[in-house]
């Protein structure tokens, strides 16, 4: 490339599927292309403000954002497709299955063991399938 040749900056939302890829792989493209028949818009910001502004900053690693997804999705007790999304993501990005029960297991203190248990079966369904 000359220095008059220069690339187009990337876009939010060719960020947000960059980082899609890495990090969620078939599981995030399968949420994005699920909401294009019904909500295409959203599946745009999908892509564009999690993974294309917050997942993309400097200052957090990928793994630790998604320890940090996976503790809050945990926390909620009312997102298991997400948080079983995350803790793959999370196996993508190094975590270990330990580490997932882990922070599962933690939830218990700061939400309560019902929502510690159901992270708990969901890591259980996440690993059996990875397996």
């Amino acid at each position: 490339m000359t220095l008059h040749q220069q690339t187009a900056p990337q876009t939010r939302r060719d960020r947000g599927l960059d980082a899609l890829k890495r990090i969620d792989g078939q599981g995030g493209e399968a949420v994005v292309n699920a909401l294009a028949d019904i909500a295409p818009d959203f599946a745009d910001m999908l892509l564009e403000f999690p993974f294309g502004d917050i997942y993309t900053r400097e200052g957090l690693d990928l793994r630790s954002r998604e320890v940090a997804t996976i503790a809050a999705l945990a926390a909620m007790g009312t997102a298991t497709p997400q948080l079983k999304v995350h803790m793959q993501a999370g196996l993508n990005v190094g975590l270990s299955r330990e580490e997932i029960v882990e922070i599962c297991m933690q939830m218990a203190v700061y939400a309560g063991f019902p929502a510690a248990l159901n992270a708990l079966f969901a890591a259980k369904e996440v690993f059996a399938e990875a397996a």
